[in-house]
C-alpha cells in the first residue's frame, strides 16, 4: 500500500465554501481505481486543508498524479501552497495498530 498526503491553503474562498465545493465531488474520488479511501482534512484556524489517500499499490498512486481530478485540484485557483508527498505504508506495523482496514490481517 501507499499513501498520499495532501495540504493547501484556501485563498479567497472560506471553509464553508470550500466544503460547497468539494462535496459534491466526492463520489468522483471514491471511483478511482486502487483507492482504498480518502480522509478530507480542515483546519480552519491554521486555513490548512487537504486529505490523505490510501492506495492499494504505487502504481494506483502514480496512476492518479496523470488524471484530471489530481490536475484539477493542482491548477485549482482558490488553493495555494499545495503539498503532495508520497509514502509507502508499512504493513506488518500498520496492521498490528489496525492502521489501514484494507490491509487483512493473515490468517
Amino acid at each position: 500500500m501507499h499513501v498520499h498526503i495532501v495540504n493547501f491553503n484556501l485563498k479567497g474562498i472560506n471553509e464553508e465554501d470550500y466544503r460547497n465545493q468539494v462535496e459534491p465531488i466526492a463520489p468522483a474520488f471514491a471511483n478511482l481505481p486502487g483507492l482504498v479511501s480518502k480522509t478530507w482534512l480542515a483546519n480552519e484556524e491554521t486555513n490548512t486543508y487537504g486529505g490523505v489517500y490510501v492506495w492499494q499499490d504505487r502504481e494506483a498512486m502514480e496512476a492518479y498524479e496523470e488524471t484530471d481530478i489530481y490536475n484539477g485540484m493542482m491548477a485549482n485557483p482558490y488553493f495555494e501552497n499545495v503539498t503532495v508527498r508520497g509514502f509507502a505504508v508499512l504493513e506488518t506495523p500498520t496492521r498490528i495498530t489496525r492502521g489501514v482496514a484494507g490491509i487483512a490481517t493473515p490468517a
